[in-house]
């Protein structure tokens, strides 16, 4: 079994694809299908393979009739992007809070050796930017 897509079922179409766009995604125009339904749909293929899917509430009605319209924001789960640098981490922070973005947690310098932040996108969903893992810069967390 492999992992092959994440689906996010969006509030605010336009306000997700600025925030995800804002990553740095290159995410085609959303369609609405069917027609006149209001059903909006778009996703974008990761080098990897990986898919990112976005609908709106219509949209996911779609394929999940019983879809409730009102569940609790964000979650504890975190959608991680690898970033090419620990500056990067601390730029994209930045551009996504000046945006009006919540940061969650501030750029750091994560035990584990990587520069780590995460921010909110409009539906509250944590969104991870961390930069490349150097295990020299690691260290034991106090609890």
């Amino acid at each position: 079994m492999t992992l092959s897509q994440i689906n996010l079922v969006v509030q605010d179409m336009e306000q997700a694809l600025d925030f995800y766009r804002r990553l740095g995604l290159t995410i085609k125009d959303p369609v609405e299908w069917p027609p006149g339904s209001g059903a909006r749909h778009t996703s974008v293929s990761m080098a990897n393979g990986f898919g990112l899917e976005f609908d709106n509430i219509a949209g996911a009605r779609t394929w999940n009739p019983g879809l409730d319209e009102a569940p609790a924001p964000g979650g504890r789960n975190v959608i991680g992007f690898a970033l090419p640098s620990s500056t990067e981490v601390d730029r994209l922070h930045a551009e996504l809070t000046s945006a009006g973005y919540r940061s969650r947690l501030a750029p750091h310098d994560a035990f584990w050796g990587g520069r780590y932040a995460i921010v909110l996108d409009p539906d509250h969903n944590q969104v991870g930017l961390m930069g490349p893992i150097n295990p020299q810069r690691g260290f034991t967390p106090t609890v």
